[in-house]
């Protein structure tokens, strides 16, 4: 009988540090249109680095036509018009709209060569070859409403002004926590009314709006509906937030898989194929359905959606991993970002396994053959905060890795990813191992 450790060292395709390490990943990928790439943290440095260079490869070799990433959609549509020569950003302006903690989840250097790269691949191309860069998340309730506004100001300056009438009862001093707040115990829906109308009318409009003749009119429409939906389900969810019985976890995956159907949609209709990679937290993208989410919880997520929607043969779901070393998170929600250790994986976890087994840094292939890897195991998930002093309750679930990922990369030891703002607080020096106890 094989034991899970002899899977993984007679399986495990070692790491040099090379474009090479993702062949046959890319293999695997064949004529799959989607490839979802997670993270087991928000502050590996060789988790972006490594989906970044995978993510070339694949616009490269495979014909993918976008990013789309755990990121608010604004926020990101505007590092979208500078890798495609619009908006008249630099590098580092092209950024700015990243203003809400986490901000180093995407304001780090690692996010910023992958889009000089891109910038550079798109240069001179024609429009419809460019690869574009997007935002999938929920939170934006506020921005995306005033992108609306601006959008109509341009185009239908009497539908914007019933946009502004629309919106304004979702102001609450800009917090969308409050507005959620007093929805849920308020007794009007007007708010939610109002957001459905003002997408439906966009949606009914939109004829008028284009001109056929021209893409990118196309493609601004299309920004504008995307930023009305994102009002609606954000709506929804802030107001989910208090007393209701809607899992907000929910909500926003299912915004984000809805975002991923809307955006093939749009890149078919522009003449494309619809090959979009997307990049998010290991908790995102592995299939709920056989972890600690699904058997308990109740809860779904973008893989498991993904691959019920459009298919096991058209989605790959890769998952990475790490042992130990350091990661940029905070103590706390709205806290600075700091330079932290990462404790080595506790016994019994997927982590620990993958290190105990020996090969080091490694791709596991999974699928139908991995059967010895489908028992559950603790696995680790550490988001935009860790607390390594309760890793065991704040940071592990129980999933069966062979069945939630088409795939794994395992990194032994990490480090950092490095933020543009790094405060007093991100030091990257040693951190002892009995921190935060002192004994």
């Amino acid at each position: 009988m094989t034991t899970p450790q002899d899977f993984v060292r007679d399986n495990a395709l070692p790491l040099a540090g090379r474009s090479s390490d993702y062949d046959r990943l890319l293999k695997e990928v064949g004529e799959r249109s989607l490839v979802l790439l997670g993270e087991a943290s928000h502050g590996t440095a060789e988790f972006y680095r490594m989906r970044a260079e995978i993510t070339r490869r694949l616009i490269r070799e495979k014909g993918f036509e976008a990013v789309l990433v755990e990121a608010d959609w604004p926020d990101a549509l505007r590092l979208n018009r500078y890798v495609r020569g619009e908006g008249g950003d630099t590098l580092k302006s092209a950024f700015d709209d990243f203003r809400r903690f986490p901000q180093w989840m995407w304001r780090n250097t690692e996010v910023r060569d992958f889009i000089g790269w891109l910038e550079e691949h798109n240069a001179g191309r024609d429009e419809a070859a460019q690869v574009g860069f997007h935002g999938l998340d929920v939170y934006s309730l506020h921005r995306s409403a005033e992108a609306v506004i601006e959008y109509l100001d341009g185009i239908d300056p009497e539908q914007a002004r019933i946009a502004r009438e629309g919106y304004g009862c979702l102001d609450h001093g800009g917090d969308p926590v409050r507005y959620g707040h007093d929805a849920a115990f308020g007794l009007s829906r007007i708010c939610e009314d109002a957001a459905v109308r003002l997408l439906a009318d966009l949606l009914e409009k939109s004829t008028g709006y284009l001109r056929e003749d021209d893409r990118r009119s196309r493609d601004e429409q299309f920004y504008a509906e995307q930023n009305a939906r994102v009002v609606v389900s954000a709506e929804h969810y802030y107001r989910a937030m208090f007393g209701s019985r809607v899992d907000t976890w929910n909500l926003r995956d299912e915004h984000m898989t809805d975002t991923l159907a809307e955006l093939r949609e749009h890149l078919r209709r522009q003449g494309g194929r619809g090959k979009v990679v997307v990049w998010a937290h290991n908790s995102h993208l592995g299939d709920a359905a056989f972890t600690d989410m699904g058997w308990h919880r109740g809860q779904h997520n973008v893989g498991q959606l993904v691959r019920h929607r459009f298919g096991a043969d058209q989605a790959l779901l890769v998952g990475f991993t790490t042992h130990t070393g350091f990661v940029s998170a905070a103590r706390d929600w709205g806290g600075p970002v700091e330079h932290r250790k990462v404790r080595p994986a506790m016994e019994g976890s997927v982590e620990r396994l993958f290190h105990d087994s020996g090969p080091g840094d490694f791709y596991l292939p999974l699928g139908e053959r991995a059967a010895p890897l489908r028992e559950p195991l603790w696995e680790r998930a550490i988001g935009v905060i860790y607390r390594p002093e309760s890793e065991r309750i704040s940071h592990y679930f129980k999933a069966s890795v062979a069945e939630q990922f088409d795939a794994v990369f395992h990194l032994d030891e990490t480090l950092a990813v490095e933020p543009f703002d790094k405060g007093e607080m991100w030091r990257p020096e040693e951190v002892p191992d009995t921190y935060p106890f002192g004994v």
